[in-house]
């Protein structure tokens, strides 16, 4: 092969490389070394190919198993290790830039990113390709950062870069841990000065037993999650989120955390002593004796004077420094000193520096005068923007911030694309530190890591005394303004925060607080050992600045709940980190006994302008019925409302302003899918027809009812079309239920009886037990497609000799009349010319058969009659009810108004279907001829909600029921072949069809 690709062959020029490696063979090299060494044929090296050599440390920690790799990817970079741990793996490369560093920061960037391809996942962007990055990589970034910066030696200012990428990931570890230590262990193989390894490690705790490197899936259940990084004998870094430990709790897990991380250390050193690199000589940025004496002679009295003033504030101190400088400058222009002139602003905040520092060691005195342990005057207000669901502002000294709570449906739980963890977040704080906080101009935009780290911190904090999303399912935002920036903002961010929680109802446990304490410490410049300290309750911005330490600690009064540790110099005793915690205790109850006396519980609904949220049962058919074609119903009650809706898992959240959107929203909702029906419930109806004997009313979805004309008014009524009238928007009581399942309704039972102040709902079901004098025939199928006798509670029908019906009842008052005087009367009430006038010769839209879950009509059986009870399933229907969905004909609207079909005027619609036992067809087919199995041709003569009306001639109409997923898309007019299955109890025809 390689013969011919000598030759030039175009064909065998491009075959992949993989195809020249089938033949490699494999040697082992001494401590771990592997090297790939091509062959050719005969078995000897190709020539001219070089050889790959990998380095690799194995060990445990816990008990897994731990792969440290360098020399196989990556080999141009400074330094680049590969950390595996199981099917996890993480890549981490540094690179220096080859400036001169002239430069009076560290310059490093540290970049941590999470690609799809980890998980063999294609990126769901437009692009298809990962974009900016997600606050979880700036997050990580952050966690690497923290425990390398103060390990690079002083005056090392060239530019330097540190890339994480995660290789491949199972889900199962976080690469976090991982990809901190293959930072160490790339910087140690690196040419770039610095003072490591460190080792980094995480403890959980499930059930009271601490776990080492615990799993993602050991993660969901543990109370802490604490994140460590130190060096061989000092901390360095220290993350904690928990849920109310305390500091004896904490403080044990600290201390079993530091042993556990120092055994990364000794892989790292063998590592870096097989394949690491000499450290290069770089220029330090180092000011001169001579150069920090000149200017401490010409500062140092008027610094102290300014640190010595308690008087100043925050920017009149930071004015007299400014000029303080100023005074400096002229003085080394006069004497031509532009050595000390470059370097004059770093000289003069080292004289300050030494200043604040000797102070507080010596005398214990503070920059603003306090005692260290004392913290600033506070000020605490919730309820400040009533309109928000919660707002407050908090203050510590200079330091303010305002905070608001926004809630949310679960639908706006913010998403999150990350390789492990959960894939929704419902609590979400989000800090903001605009310029105008510090006096200054800024330009705003993008994702900032320190706004981003703030931020989750508090998140972290608050998050432990959140209710169970089972007992508060809304999504939680927080935003956290910082209005004045004088130290320990993320802090004010907490103490915010939890009173705007408090503010918005929520029913969180107790109250949380946080303060930030700090650290001036005495090093022996010989030994590196710390001296004397003084530990600061509170500290302020330049007390950070200048200190050692910022150890932002949050809690309740039970325990702690969140911990960020960041540190200046090359690492702190852990004995001195967990003084720390008890001095922040102290602080934290003063903060705590303040916010309290403001706000102490959460405010209830009812005194503040709340949303509301309530999820709703329903089954698939009843939510594709709201949602509509292409969600147009729903978007539809969104904009009449201001309401929001959400479907997710067959339930429907609804998310109000307030009670009123609330109410109206639920109110549509019900009129289109329903609800249970409950007795004595109050329900919103519109009139669908008028009778003599009462009105039909549509409500909860397409349900009906009857109001009965005795229950239309406390007094008479001689006409019910006095009282209300077609298309009339009612609320109603529902009083019952008769031996069919029909509803009844009372519109007397919702006001109260003139003269009386009782409950309108007291004695309405008195009227229960009023009969019906006014009755039609069963048998008859007119447009009044209810059954007349349905508030009846009960009747018998039974048919004598000659084949006429006759009705039997427990009830002596019912009058009982004939088929012919109830044909005519029906046919004077719902034709009449004068109550066609009245109804505006408009016909009721039917009401359609409601269903249960599974799309099948419910049987008569499905209704319990044995008991008297309150609940009416609003998904069941009588074969009383089916039968008139089919029965009457009864006019609709055209297909331009309301969606039905209907090739008939009103009038025609209104046409009563004579009884089907007097009609004679054409065809010589009737009522008595016609039998199961004979097969006809019929034409559609109505479009119904279930089913069709067919004409079978000769006035002799039919009805065909729509088949589960069959066909429905007919038109009026449509010839069909269809044959007699069965009779109705009306005995109205039940047809088949043979042809479509």
């Amino acid at each position: 092969m390689a013969a011919l690709r000598s030759r030039g062959n175009p064909l065998l020029s491009s075959v992949p490389t993989f195809l020249t490696w089938r033949r490699f063979g494999f040697r082992s090299i001494c401590s771990g070394r592997i090297g790939f060494l091509p062959s050719s044929d005969s078995g000897t090296p190709v020539a001219g190919t070089k050889v790959l050599e990998t380095f690799t440390e194995e060990f445990e920690i816990g008990s897994r198993s731990i792969i440290l790799e360098t020399g196989k990817i990556a080999r141009f970079a400074n330094g680049a290790v590969v950390m595996g741990m199981e099917e996890t793996k993480v890549l981490s490369t540094v690179a220096s830039a080859k400036g001169d560093g002239a430069r009076d920061f560290l310059p490093l960037t540290v970049d941590y990113q999470e690609k799809q391809f980890a998980q063999g996942l294609i990126p769901t962007t437009f692009m298809r390709r990962e974009g900016a990055p997600k606050e979880r990589e700036l997050l990580c970034g952050r966690l690497i950062d923290r425990p390398i910066r103060p390990l690079f030696p002083a005056g090392f200012y060239h530019e330097v870069q540190v890339m994480a990428s995660v290789l491949s990931s199972d889900g199962k570890q976080d690469p976090d841990v991982l990809a901190a230590n293959a930072t160490s262990a790339a910087l140690m193989l690196s040419d770039i000065p610095w003072g490591g390894p460190i080792g980094v490690i995480r403890i959980g705790r499930i059930c009271g037993q601490f776990v080492i490197n615990p799993s993602m899936e050991e993660m969901s259940v543990s109370d802490l999650n604490l994140l460590y990084a130190c060096t061989r004998d000092r901390t360095l870094m220290i993350d904690v989120q928990a849920r109310e430990i305390s500091e004896r709790d904490l403080e044990a897990g600290l201390r079993l955390a530091h042993p556990e991380a120092t055994k990364y250390l000794e892989p790292q050193i063998r590592l870096a002593a097989k394949a690491g690199k000499h450290k290069k000589e770089y220029k330090l940025s180092m000011l001169s004796d001579t150069t920090l004496e000149k200017v401490k002679s010409l500062a140092e009295g008027a610094i102290e004077a300014v640190f010595t003033d308690p008087t100043y504030g925050k920017f009149e101190r930071g004015e007299a420094l400014d000029n303080i400088t100023q005074d400096v400058k002229r003085v080394l222009e006069e004497e031509c000193d532009e050595e000390s002139l470059k370097v004059l602003p770093k000289a003069v905040d080292m004289v300050r520096k030494k200043i604040v520092r000797r102070r507080i060691i010596e005398k214990g005195i503070r920059v603003d005068g306090r005692r260290l342990d004392e913290v600033r005057p506070l000020y605490c207000e919730s309820g400040n923007l009533p309109i928000l669901h919660g707002s407050s502002i908090f203050s510590r000294g200079d330091t303010q911030v305002l905070c608001t709570v926004t809630l949310g449906s679960p639908g706006d739980a913010q998403r999150l694309d990350s390789l492990v963890g959960p894939s929704t977040k419902r609590f979400m704080l989000h800090y903001s530190f605009p310029p105008f906080s510090i006096n200054e101009v800024g330009k705003r935009g993008g994702l900032n890591r320190r706004e981003v780290g703030h931020g989750t911190l508090a998140e972290k904090a608050l998050l432990a005394v959140l209710p169970p999303e089972d007992d508060f399912p809304y999504t939680v935002r927080v935003n956290s303004e910082v209005m004045a920036s004088d130290g320990s903002t993320s802090m004010a961010t907490v103490c915010g925060g939890s009173m705007a929680l408090m503010d918005a109802g929520i029913p969180v446990r107790e109250h949380v607080a946080g303060v930030s304490v700090g650290l001036v410490s005495e090093v022996d410049p010989s030994t590196g050992m710390i001296n004397d300290y003084r530990i600061l309750t509170d500290i302020l911005g330049l007390e950070d600045h200048l200190g050692d330490m910022d150890f932002k600690i949050a809690g309740t009064r039970k325990g702690i709940t969140a911990i960020q540790l960041d540190i200046k110099p090359a690492g702190i005793p852990l004995d001195i980190i967990c003084e720390s915690l008890d001095v922040a205790v102290k602080g934290r109850l003063q903060i705590l006994d303040h916010m309290e006396r403001e706000i102490n519980a959460p405010r209830t609904q009812d005194d503040r302008n709340s949303p509301r949220l309530a999820t709703l049962k329903f089954s698939n058919d009843s939510l594709r019925r709201l949602m509509g074609p292409q969600g147009v119903q729903k978007r539809k009650i969104e904009q009449e409302t201001g309401a929001r809706l959400t479907v997710s898992d067959g339930a429907l959240t609804i998310l109000a302003k307030n009670q009123e959107i609330m109410e109206k929203a639920q109110g549509k909702i019900d009129f289109i899918v329903g609800r249970e029906i409950e007795v004595g419930g109050i329900y919103k109806g519109v009139v669908a027809s008028i009778k003599e004997y009462g009105a039909f009313v549509e409500f909860n979805g397409g349900q009906q009812g009857l109001l009965h004309i005795s229950e239309l008014s406390h007094d008479q009524v001689s006409r019910v079309s006095d009282v209300v009238s077609v298309g009339q928007q009612l609320s109603l009581m529902c009083i019952g239920q008769d031996v069919r399942g029909n509803i009844k309704l009372s519109l007397k039972a919702t006001v109260p009886r003139p003269g009386s102040m009782k409950n309108p709902a007291e004695g309405c079901f008195n009227s229960m037990k009023q009969p019906c004098n006014d009755c039609a025939s069963v048998e008859d199928v007119s447009n009044c497609q209810e059954n007349p006798y349905s508030n009846l509670e009960e009747f018998s029908i039974s048919k004598d000799d000659s084949g006429e019906t006759s009705f039997t009842s427990s009830q002596p008052s019912i009058l009982i009349r004939s088929v012919a005087e109830c044909d005519e009367e029906d046919r004077t009430t719902c034709f009449g010319q004068k109550d066609a006038k009245k109804n505006g010769n408009k016909s009721s839209k039917p009401f359609p058969s409601r269903r249960n879950g599974e799309g099948h009509n419910l049987p008569l059986s499905s209704i319990d009659l044995s008991s008297h009870k309150n609940v009416i399933d609003s998904q069941s229907i009588t074969q009383q009810q089916r039968e008139n969905e089919f029965g009457s004909i009864v006019g609709r609207k055209d297909e331009s108004e309301d969606g039905y079909k209907s090739a008939h005027t009103p009038a025609e619609e209104a046409m009563n279907v004579k009884n089907v036992k007097n009609a004679v067809g054409a065809a010589g087919i009737n009522a008595k001829t016609l039998k199961i199995g004979d097969q006809l041709t019929a034409k559609v003569y109505q479009i119904r909600t279930h089913g069709l009306v067919l004409e079978l001639g000769g006035g002799l109409r039919g009805m065909y029921r729509f088949e589960t997923n069959g066909r429905s898309d007919y038109e009026v007019g449509d010839e069909l072949r269809v044959e007699c299955s069965s009779f109705s109890s009306k005995g109205i025809p039940v047809m088949s069809v043979l042809e479509d």
